[in-house]
């Protein structure tokens, strides 16, 4: 009898042993998952963050990233609307070779704008491309474009003062 309780005891003992390390084993394949899911997000914010420059880094043209960034700074307050797109193609015809050039460099903006969630990312991207492309004639030029299609459209718009005084800096004029 004796023996019997002792192999039970055993038994009774593996089985506590066996059952604990299973759930240890559960326990650390969740921890696991968890780690994997968090490095998985992280993965995707990064190829997500990525793509949102995609259009930014195939703009090789200085007409069209005037467009870009004007109709992204544009954009921040609301849809591009039919008379405000006037407005910038007819911005974008008096530094365009043609209107083939105007079209092709507008098209491209208001996809571009409407990929990319953030317009610093826009400015902080395409403001130095432009700062090195642009001599600081053109670059005023610029800033003055920027306003007349804030000016013009349905209703003008007012941009931020935190968008133009970062478009100034990144041009590389003097802030105070």
């Amino acid at each position: 009898m004796p023996f019997l309780i002792a192999v039970l005891g055993v038994l009774g003992a593996a089985a506590f042993w066996w059952y604990r390390m299973k759930a240890m084993n559960d326990a650390a394949r969740e921890v696991a998952d968890v780690v994997g899911r968090v490095q998985g997000n992280i993965r995707r914010k990064k190829l997500r963050n990525q793509a949102a420059l995609s259009p930014l880094t195939a703009i090789d043209d200085p007409v069209v990233a005037a467009a870009t960034l004007i109709t992204a700074i544009v954009s921040e307050q609301g849809p591009v609307l039919p008379k405000r797109e006037a407005v910038i193609r007819e911005v974008i015809s008096q530094i365009a070779d043609g209107p083939k050039k105007t079209d092709e460099a507008v098209v491209y903006a208001k996809w571009a704008a409407s990929q990319i969630d953030d317009t610093t990312i826009v400015i902080d991207k395409l403001a130095p491309f432009l700062r090195e492309r642009l001599d600081p004639h053109e670059r005023e030029d610029l800033l003055r474009m920027l306003n007349r299609v804030a000016q013009g459209g349905e209703q003008s718009i007012r941009i931020a003062d935190q968008r133009v005084l970062r478009l100034r800096q990144k041009l590389g004029f003097e802030v105070n």
